[in-house]
């Protein structure tokens, strides 16, 4: 029995060493796995430190395109509007750049091709602030309330991939309070790494970030769970045009409480142009530029028959009735400007009405902000909330069809949000069909850089086809993420390309630019911060083939013009291609493109009076077009 006794003890002894060291050497791994990423990246936090909340370690080598990490950025801020307060900060600088105006955006949605880390980014310069003020009213009377500026509470998890960052270890981290910038660069294709750094945010992708739009965080300190964030598809032209056509099948415009004459007189006019007959080839119109020339047409003639706009008298200037007409949002106040003077299509009586008109500036309601202490977008969002109800309570024909003959016209990028929870009929400048803008419903505002009130149409005109020896231009501000790619990729790389920065804010700097446009084939229009950029229009006005570069943007009039005839739209993973794009189509289809470029440039221009087929003309049709096309009656 010694001996058996004896013997048990000691195999209970190696299994108990045996067991200690299975448990080392799981924990060991489990440590590792916690606190290092594959490719040398190393998720270091920093409580210590409130200059700078987050370290990137990473090795100095150049990454293999199928070794590429991928690369996401979640941040948290101290509001309750998602990715709002980053871009309170961005325009309460209030800094536009010569030749460039300040084309914005809001986040990374596309892959840069195989070889790019999918970066996801929503903004730059994160700031917070207190608690929301909500007093909608006083916008109506022409007060601006205001709100101190509070301190935002950042963190950026870096993780190898999607499913790691679901199924890993998900650190949780208390910090005080911080307001860092951060800058990043991720590495494609012979591009080297380079670190986070907190400072100013002046990196390759531009670092811009903001929150989750579900995010919550508490003052002082927060506990996060991070999760990636979805990176989307971009939304092609074919695609497009079928939500355009299942925008009019089966329109989700609520029926009126009651039908009225003018519904009658919309409904009849529908039935005019859908039944519109073959093209009377009108002189000033070519069938190559529009999607059905024939409706295009018929849909203009019976607008100008029949069309009668009601605006409201109410709200105070400068937020309402005070037209900007400068500047890169100085669409909304031409249109705002000749609307109101319009004797043709205005009435006083709004029971004689088809369409009715909020006379509200997005861009003078920013201004009028400027130098106030910042408030959050959602005071604004609650500020026309408050005009509607104004109206809505004072007349009854808001109520009568939920909105849908109401129609505003905003250029500014908060407009998209601003406007949202307003169910009318919106022309936007950032007319982003992922975030919001409704194809269909909405109509595309386009951005027009007006630097002269009195001579909107200077410099009119370019190089005729035969002069213009350079085959593609670009210059304009490092906004957002996508301009920084396209200079790493054809900046000072071929001697027919100019792509350049920022170019001088001086009059030669400005006469330089245009005379590129002038010389150009073809004129880049990438997007900035958000999806629309003055060059598109400007590109148009230059006699320059446009080459458009922005996921998701719908261009203007959308719904009867044939982008594809007068322009290249390219999509942001395909900028390693672009010159071999462009090189690929043929000199004829070259000319035929240059040609249709200067048949359609009309429906671009500003007249201080208002002539047929014009810029004015174009954003009304619009509208009226959609509304026609949604009209419903009990």
């Amino acid at each position: 029995m010694g001996v058996f006794a004896l013997t048990l003890r000691f195999f209970h002894a190696e299994v108990r060493k045996l067991l200690l060291i299975i448990g080392l050497a799981v924990s060991s791994i489990i440590l590792f796995q916690c606190f290092s990423f594959s490719y040398g990246k190393i998720f270091v936090p920093s409580p210590t430190s409130k200059s700078s909340i987050v370290k990137l370690v990473s090795n100095a080598t150049t990454l293999n395109d199928s070794n590429m990490a991928e690369l996401f950025i979640n941040v948290v801020a101290n509001d309750t509007n998602g990715s709002d307060s980053e871009e309170e900060a961005r325009y309460k600088h209030n800094t536009l750049e010569a030749n460039t105006g300040s084309d914005l955006s809001s986040e990374v949605n596309r892959y840069l091709d195989s070889s790019f880390s999918k970066f996801k980014d929503q903004n730059s310069h994160e700031l917070k602030s207190k608690p929301r003020i909500t007093q909608g009213k006083s916008l109506i009377s022409g007060h601006i309330a205001s709100a101190d500026d509070g301190s935002t509470k950042v963190m950026v998890e870096i993780a190898k991939n999607s499913e790691k960052m679901i199924n890993g270890p998900k650190p949780t981290t208390d910090y005080g309070d911080v307001v860092p910038f951060i800058s990043a660069i991720v590495a494609a294709k012979g591009l080297q790494n380079s670190n986070l750094s907190s400072g100013t945010s002046s990196s390759f992708l531009g670092a811009n970030l903001s929150s989750p739009r579900n995010a919550k965080t508490s003052i002082g300190t927060q506990h996060t769970n991070f999760k990636p964030l979805k990176i989307e598809s971009a939304i092609s032209v074919s695609q497009m045009n079928s939500l355009l056509l299942q925008s009019i099948d089966s329109s989700r415009s609520p029926r009126p409480r009651r039908s009225s004459a003018r519904d009658r007189e919309l409904l009849s006019a529908r039935q005019e142009i859908e039944n519109a007959r073959a093209s009377r080839k009108v002189p000033l119109l070519h069938a190559s530029v529009y999607q059905n020339i024939s409706k295009f047409e018929r849909s203009y003639e019976m607008m100008e028959q029949i069309l009668k706009v009601y605006i409201y008298k109410e709200g105070v200037k400068p937020i309402f009735h005070q037209p900007k007409m400068r500047g890169i949002y100085a669409s909304e106040g031409w249109f705002m400007k000749l609307m109101e003077g319009n004797k043709k299509f205005v009435v006083k009586d709004p029971r004689r009405a088809h369409l009715f008109y909020l006379p509200f500036s997005s861009n003078m309601l920013r201004s009028a902000l400027n130098g106030q202490d910042f408030q959050h977008v959602k005071d604004l969002q609650k500020y026309l909330k408050d005009y509607v109800e104004l109206i809505a309570g004072k007349y009854s024909f808001w109520n009568r069809t939920g909105g849908a003959d109401h129609f505003l016209v905003a250029c500014h990028d908060w407009a998209i949000k601003l406007t949202k929870n307003i169910r009318s009929i919106r022309a936007l400048c950032n007319s982003n069909a992922a975030k919001g803008f409704e194809i269909g419903k909405d109509t595309t505002l386009p951005v027009t850089y007006i630097r002269s009130m009195e001579a909107p149409l200077e410099n009119l005109g370019g190089k005729p086809p035969s002069e213009r020896n350079l085959l593609a231009f670009f210059a304009g501000g490092m906004h957002g993420y996508l301009r920084p790619i396209l200079l790493q990729y054809w900046q000072n790389k071929e001697s027919d390309m100019k792509i350049f920065g920022p170019m001088p804010r001086d009059v030669e700097g400005k006469r330089k630019y245009r005379e590129h446009m002038k010389s150009s084939k073809y004129c880049i229009c990438a997007k900035g911060y958000e999806v629309h950029t003055p060059r598109v229009v400007e590109s148009i006005y230059y006699e320059c083939v446009p080459v458009i570069i922005s996921d998701n943007y719908v261009p203007p009039f959308f719904e009867v013009l044939n982008w594809e005839a007068f322009a290249i739209l390219v999509q942001e993973k395909d900028i390693p291609s672009l010159r071999n794009i462009l090189l690929s189509i043929p000199e004829e289809k070259y000319l035929e493109m240059h040609a249709r470029v200067k048949l359609v440039q009309r429906h671009f221009l500003w007249h201080k009076r208002p002539v047929k087929y014009d810029l004015f003309h174009m954003i009304l049709h619009s509208v009226w077009y959609n509304r026609v096309f949604h009209i419903k009656i009990r």
